[in-house]
Order: structure tokens, then C-alpha cells, then sequence
């Protein structure tokens, strides 16, 4: 069993026990629910935004602590100043150190979309992404069907939200394309043992269809990259660990941006 195996299988404990705890009805008569949500597009394409998607994540199952100071609320707000055109908040909590008081931290403080990152397995979760501010929702091809993927996909659609849809290879990429999704992500992390490859995203740019938004994750830490990433046909940019590894995340974007 890798890693991948193990958090879905602790997922399906966590939505279960959330599901007796919240009940849909109370999650329906949040404070955010009746958000509109933010276009994911329209502040992607943003001419004075930067196209990078900012990542507040304190830990991960392969590196361990990252940041266990930073606060996110400070963080995300000086993610968005930097000129970031959407935030990522974990919300993962066992493997990923996240928890769902991230994004109404991040929501309360923050006016672009946010980013609600976990391992969505259930309407239930999305339903709590709506309740919780969060603008955009996760789906990880390698752990759904495209059933699955068709299906939440509209879901979210009918919720306002936007799908981002995260793939890591073509296999995944060609069973998984719906048209109930926004952007495809190129995820360059092998989620079965966490090395990295940029390379990914050059291989699979061209075989995104172009309807969809196209977005390069992971392994970013040189602002040549999103140069290059840019040429290739990406119009956005995860990048979490190369903020998140310093001292003041905010002012490493804000480094990092002046670089690009």
C-alpha cells in the first residue's frame, strides 16, 4: 500500500465521521454558502495577476513539517498582495497538517478564489467547499473513476464552484476529460512515491484540450520555469513548498514574482 492508498483509505474515516458530526442541512445554512463563488478563469487570465496558484500547506507526507509558524491568514494575504491569482489551502488534516478553519481564515481576509486542496472522494466534501468559501474544488484522477469525475464535476458546476482536475499522466489525462471541469493540472509529484519531474508538464501541455484551462503543479522553484511553462501553453502555476520552506512565505513570493 503506498501513501496515495493510505490517505484515501483514512479519507473515507474522516467523511464518514464528518458526516455524522455536520449534517448537509447545517452545512447548507453555513455563513458562505450562498457565496457566489469567484471565476477561477477570470482571475487566472487577469493581466496585472501573476497566474500562480499560492499554496499555504504546513506539511506533506513526504518532507514532513514544512512550516509549523506561519499563520494563514497573514500568509494568503501577502500571497494575493504578491499578485497570486488563487490561494491553495490544505485541508487535509492527518497527512497534510490542514483543517478546515484554513480556509475561513483564508476566506475572511482574501478576495480571489480559494482553492479547497484535499482528497475528494464524496459530494459530502464538496458540499463543506461550498459552506467553507472555498471557489474551486480538487479532483485527483488517480483516485477516482471518470464516472466519479463526470459526476462531481457537475455537482460542483451546479454549486457555482469551479474543477480543477489533477492528472499525472496521459493514461489519466485522456479517461479522465469531462466537460463539467475548468482547468486540467499537470501534476509533476508521483503521488505513489512523491518524486518530482517537471518534465511531465512539457510532455502532457499539448494533449490538454485547449477549452481547458492548463495548469503546471509542483517542482517550481525557479522563475525561468514559468517562462518556459508559459511558452509551452500553461496559464497557471501551483507552487507551495518553495514559499512555504521559508522563514516568511510572503516575502518569498514576493522575491519570487519580482524574478518572473
Amino acid at each position: 500500500m503506498n501513501i496515495l492508498d493510505k490517505i484515501v483509505l483514512r479519507k473515507k474515516e474522516e467523511v464518514a465521521d464528518a458526516k455524522r458530526l455536520v449534517s448537509i442541512q447545517d452545512l447548507e445554512k453555513a455563513e458562505y454558502f450562498k457565496r457566489t463563488p469567484y471565476s477561477f478563469k477570470e482571475f487566472l487570465l487577469a493581466e496585472d495577476r501573476t497566474g500562480i496558484i499560492a499554496e499555504f500547506k504546513r506539511r506533506s507526507p513526504s518532507k514532513g513539517l514544512i512550516n509549523g509558524v506561519a499563520g494563514v491568514a497573514e500568509v494568503t494575504q501577502a500571497y494575493n498582495n504578491a499578485g497570486a491569482s488563487a490561494l491553495s489551502v490544505l485541508t487535509d488534516v492527518d497527512f497534510f497538517g490542514g483543517k478546515m478553519a484554513d480556509i475561513l481564515s483564508a476566506r475572511a481576509v482574501n478576495n480571489i478564489p480559494i482553492l479547497r486542496k484535499d482528497f475528494m472522494i464524496d459530494e459530502y466534501q464538496i458540499l463543506e467547499a461550498k459552506a467553507w468559501g472555498a471557489d474551486i474544488i480538487l479532483l485527483i484522477a488517480s483516485i477516482l473513476t471518470p464516472k466519479q469525475i463526470h459526476d462531481f464535476g457537475k455537482f460542483a458546476h451546479d454549486l457555482g464552484l469551479n474543477v480543477l482536475l489533477e492528472v499525472h499522466n496521459l493514461e489519466e489525462l485522456e479517461r479522465s476529460i469531462s466537460p463539467n471541469l475548468d482547468a486540467i493540472g499537470v501534476n509533476n509529484r508521483n503521488l505513489g512515491d512523491f518524486t518530482v519531474n517537471i518534465q511531465t508538464s512539457f510532455d502532457l501541455v499539448n494533449k490538454i484540450p485547449n477549452e481547458f484551462l492548463k495548469i503546471s503543479e509542483s517542482a517550481i522553484s525557479d522563475p525561468a520555469i514559468i517562462k518556459d511553462l508559459k511558452t509551452a501553453g500553461f496559464n497557471g502555476f501551483l507552487i507551495g513548498e518553495n514559499f512555504m520552506k521559508t522563514e516568511n512565505p510572503g516575502e518569498a513570493i514576493k522575491e519570487f514574482v519580482a524574478e518572473m
